[in-house]
């Protein structure tokens, strides 16, 4: 399923597709976090609902995409192993997590490492 402009940051993960529907979802969103996967990634299945708080907990934008349906996202974003989450600030990479499963708390340091602003203070 292709990106839905309808849906803004904080309602949840948004499913993409190509490069060409993540480079609209980033060309929309000035802060967005990006989970590469693979079906049948067990690891991957263990971060959905890692993504889901961290949507509705931030304002930032948060999307998966699946390389395999996109084989020039493995090069583009140097994507080695599933799941990797990227952090992109205005359009660019500018951080990411490549370690397996992650959870909330080192999510949000990683946000706030780079858009302090866009984590609520109390979380």
């Amino acid at each position: 399923m292709a990106a839905d402009s309808s849906i803004t940051a904080n309602d949840r993960p948004v499913d993409l597709d190509t490069g060409d529907d993540l480079d609209a979802f980033l060309a929309t969103h000035d802060v967005a976090l990006v989970e590469f996967y693979t079906k049948g990634c067990t690891l991957c299945q263990s971060v959905e609902p890692v993504l889901g708080t961290v949507a509705t907990a931030t304002d930032v934008a948060v999307a998966t995409v699946n390389p395999r349906t996109d084989l020039s996202l493995v090069e583009a974003y140097d994507v080695r192993s599933v799941p990797t989450l990227v952090l992109f600030v205005d359009g660019a990479p500018v951080d990411r997590l490549a370690e397996g499963f992650v959870g909330v708390e080192r999510v949000l340091e990683l946000i706030r490492t780079h858009a302090p602003d866009r984590v609520p203070e109390d979380d």
